[in-house]
């Protein structure tokens, strides 16, 4: 819609008789309505855009007849948000009375679908009638005002804060089973290449009988081929006992003492009894136990090593995660892979996702990187998955009892828009209550549960600050919380990825 121009050479008369029949003025005296008419004007206007949303908030609109419509911009789009006929609705800069406290910008645009009148003062004038005639007025809205925005710092802030802690919580004890093990790997690596070098001492003072080097390195060798292709992990605990047995058995039978301590390491790397007498079949008998003791332990060596790598492999991977969720290390904005935020929020959250709920990933294939504020948006998957889990504990499958459920998170591209979903199997949100949930301070968790801030904290960062849209769709059973986020800002491209 273009923008509407002020019908000029029309009468602009301000009548007191028609402002005191609106709702807005009806209470005013007679003096306070001819201040009115002094100081303001009557404005026609053909259909088109009144003012746009961003401008600087210069005046103030009541409508006298005509229809308006109100919207608010999301993304490249303007999202209609009220149309009314109704004499004395009033729009534009209404927060004049603030001052320079707030930007004092129009928060929607104004248009008109049929040739309308309005009565327009100045913003500057607006708060100067405000101020004057309605001192405690002003008091009172004014502290509304500031108090509602401090306790939505104050509490936003403190559930960050918890959230946060849940998180530390979490990741200390993701990262402590890694670490843990790594631990213990690297107190037994210790021992075990003690015993090494005791072996090889034990070795040298059989002189000439003794193998060379060259030949241990081979022993080891064949027997890492052979382990490589026989792996433990499929048998049953009856079959590895089994199989210790009958390598105790037979270390016994070679003269190793405490074969039974070395049986176990040889049955965990995949060697059978008939592989060691394969591989040592050229090793004299008189320093054969010796030769086995060794092996053992060089083999128990590589473990430790690979319990250790893959050990460490995790706390890395965990930092990562911790790293790409925080973002502290990124710009503010900038473009990013959905997929990158959505993977490290879950890995943060495992810890807080009980084992009866599944997390299921449909990611869509060749979706754009897109710009964003990374650290935003994992608080806004934070939010979602959160009450997701919450959902299904409370209601469960179905709505049938707290027996877990499936979440499913889902992205894909819609025209313009990348669209990432979030599907559980909860109880769904009950339909008095839809149009509510976005509100600041609306929860249905009990009290110390939940402050009612992070569905709106999500949709501000959502809306608001990624010029994007967060709906809801839900029944018993299927929830669907569905973000759209625009692919470009401001006609910029968003580059693949």
């Amino acid at each position: 819609m273009t923008a509407a121009e002020p019908v000029h050479g029309e009468p602009r008369v301000c009548s007191v008789d028609e402002l005191r029949t609106l709702f807005l003025f009806e209470k005013l005296t007679g003096e306070q309505l001819n201040w009115l008419c002094e100081h303001g004007t009557v404005e026609a206007y053909e259909p088109g855009r009144v003012y746009s949303e961003g401008e600087d908030a210069q005046w103030f609109y009541v409508l006298l007849e005509g229809t308006v419509v109100l919207s608010r911009r999301v993304g490249a789009d303007d999202v209609e948000v009220t149309r009314t006929s109704q004499r004395g609705v009033y729009s534009g800069a209404f927060q004049a009375y603030l001052g320079d406290r707030v930007q004092q910008i129009y928060r929607n645009s104004l248009s008109v679908t049929v040739p309308s009148r309005f009565f327009v003062v100045s913003a500057e004038l607006f708060s100067t009638m405000m101020h004057e005639w309605f001192p405690m007025a002003v008091h009172l809205l004014e502290g509304l005002f500031f108090g509602t925005q401090i306790q939505q710092q104050i509490v936003g802030g403190r559930e960050r804060l918890l959230a946060l802690g849940a998180l530390s919580a979490g990741l200390t004890h993701e990262l402590n089973n890694p670490a843990g093990a790594a631990l213990r790997a690297a107190s037994t690596l210790r021992e075990t290449v003690a015993g090494v070098r005791t072996d090889l001492a034990a070795l040298a003072a059989h002189g000439d009988r003794a193998p060379s080097l060259d030949t241990l390195v081979s022993l080891l060798n064949r027997a890492t081929e052979l382990a490589a292709h026989r792996k433990t992990s499929a048998l049953g605990p009856l079959a590895i006992s089994d199989r210790e047995d009958a390598m105790s058995d037979w270390l016994d039978d070679r003269g190793v003492e405490n074969g039974w301590q070395l049986a176990p390491t040889f049955v965990q790397g995949g060697l059978e009894a008939d592989d060691l007498e394969q591989i040592t079949g050229g090793v004299d008998d008189s320093v054969l136990p010796a030769v086995l003791s060794w092996l053992a332990r060089t083999l128990e060596t590589e473990g430790l090593t690979a319990e250790i790598e893959e050990a460490t492999h995790r706390v890395s991977d965990l930092v990562g995660a911790a790293k790409q969720y925080s973002q502290l290390d990124r710009a503010t904005q900038q473009e990013v892979d959905v997929h990158d935020l959505l993977d490290s929020t879950v890995t943060m959250l495992s810890c807080k996702i009980p084992d009866d709920v599944r997390i299921v990933k449909h990611y869509g294939t060749g979706l754009p990187r897109i710009p964003a504020y990374p650290a935003e948006l994992n608080q806004v998957w934070t939010n979602l998955i959160d009450n997701a889990v919450a959902a299904m504990a409370d209601g469960g499958s179905g709505g049938n009892g707290g027996n877990g459920g499936t979440l499913t998170i889902s992205t894909g591209l819609d025209r313009d828009h990348l669209v990432v979903d979030f599907q559980d199997t909860g109880p769904g949100v009950p339909d008095e209550i839809k149009d509510r949930i976005f509100e600041p301070f609306f929860t249905t968790k009990p009290v110390g549960k939940g402050t009612g801030l992070g569905l709106d904290i999500s949709w501000r960062i959502v809306v608001s600050r990624h010029h994007g849209d967060l709906s809801v769709e839900s029944k018993p059973g299927d929830t669907r919380f569905r973000v759209r986020l625009p692919v470009r800002w401001n006609g910029e491209g968003a580059g693949s990825g």
